[in-house]
């Protein structure tokens, strides 16, 4: 019997290779022998960089970067195992845990230190690069990694516009003379998981504005300053991300990527599985079974969530998949909607999150125990049936 573990991390509790490695331990608990096969995923946002450099036993790289407000810090990035394609996590370096509540100020945080990884990756010979865009403190519209990459931002006087997202609302040229070769010719694809345009009620501002500290001054002015931003991209590239699906994700970064980078937004699951060839490991496997799971399965698993991305991949091939999940909030018809065959909370008794998350490990063993040898049960049945 061949079993294909996936899940995602446990965010706040285990990464996806210790949810992963917590379920085979319990697996090999019923049948020593079972042949598994361990690949952790991702979602495309915090957690990917690892569960990707884990998964093709890759490298982390620490380079002293600047954080959203300026300051030194210790930032990394991870080159995969083909040492030719970097991940850049926008929460390492422009991310909201990197400042306290009173810190969270999106007219002054830049993204400027996500843009001095990247330079560092491209400096040391990386020409491709998956960016996961989630948990920005940001929302400069992607200018502060533009300036890190050597493009300039002048006024119409032809002064370089002072740091800072309002500034913008001076712009009137983009320049990118002092963009180097190996910049242009470099792949970029972003992880996003957002519909939101860069601009207008559900642009980047407005929806997400307020949680990275925007008050409604701010936020209007913060508008103004991206849409002056967005209209000279239009002048300069004939690119209009005032309105384009996903170029408001992470403050705007997606809009400036992808004009200026010649970027690619994907769903962050799907790049995922694109990049781990699941589709291919899934075709050239026998697997009797596939277990997943993720920290909660509720309605959001439904929109580009781990556990979904692998249904989608299993059920047209006949391929059962159980989730294994901190907790489910989820019935029976949402069960069926995301074509799981099953979905089991690890909890085995009343306790707090705190409780569950302290013992996520040794729960994780316990369920998939029980679980294998329900499926084993199951089989056992299906053969006397048909005898």
């Amino acid at each position: 019997m061949k079993v294909l573990i996936t899940p995602d991390s446990f965010k706040g509790s285990l990464s996806a290779m210790d949810v992963a490695t917590s379920i085979e331990t319990g697996l090999k608990k019923v049948d020593g022998n079972l042949e598994t096969m361990v690949l952790p995923m991702a979602d495309g946002g915090e957690g990917t960089l690892h569960s990707l450099i884990t998964a093709t036993n890759g490298k982390i790289v620490y380079v002293d970067v600047l954080d959203p407000l300026g300051r030194e810090i210790n930032g990394h990035y991870g080159i995969m195992g083909d040492n030719r394609t970097a991940v850049i996590e926008l929460a390492v370096a422009s991310g909201l845990p990197l400042l306290k509540k009173s810190e969270l100020k999106p007219t002054e945080t830049s993204t400027y230190g996500t843009g001095q990884l990247i330079k560092h990756a491209l400096d040391n010979g990386i020409d491709s690069f998956i960016i996961c865009l989630g948990g920005s403190a940001t929302n400069d519209g992607g200018t502060g990694i533009l300036k890190a990459l050597g493009f300039r931002f002048f006024d119409k006087e032809g002064q370089e516009l002072p740091e800072g997202v309002l500034s913008l609302k001076k712009l009137a040229c983009i320049d990118d003379k002092n963009v180097s070769a190996s910049t242009k010719n470099a792949k970029f694809q972003m992880a996003c998981d957002v519909r939101n345009p860069l601009i207008g009620k559900n642009g980047a501002t407005r929806v997400f504005g307020p949680q990275k500290g925007a008050t409604p001054e701010a936020i209007e002015e913060l508008e103004q300053a991206l849409t002056v931003f967005a209209d000279v991209v239009y002048q300069q590239t004939g690119w209009q991300i005032h309105d384009y699906k996903g170029a408001g994700a992470a403050g705007g970064v997606a809009g400036g990527l992808l004009p200026f980078l010649n970027a690619k937004l994907k769903p962050g699951v799907d790049l995922v599985m694109e990049v781990l060839s699941l589709p291919k490991l899934i075709d050239s496997h026998e697997f009797d079974l596939v277990i997943t799971g993720e920290g909660r399965l509720d309605m959001q698993t439904e929109f580009g969530k781990v556990v979904a991305g692998i249904t989608r991949l299993c059920n047209p091939r006949g391929i059962p998949v159980i989730a294994v999940c901190g907790q489910v909030d989820a019935d029976g018809t949402m069960i069926d909607r995301l074509g799981l065959t099953a979905a089991f909370s690890i909890t085995n008794g009343p306790m707090d999150l705190d409780e569950a998350m302290l013992h996520t490990s040794k729960l994780l063993s316990s369920k998939s125990e029980q679980i294998l040898r329900l499926f084993l049960a199951r089989s056992q049945m299906g053969k006397k049936i048909q005898h």
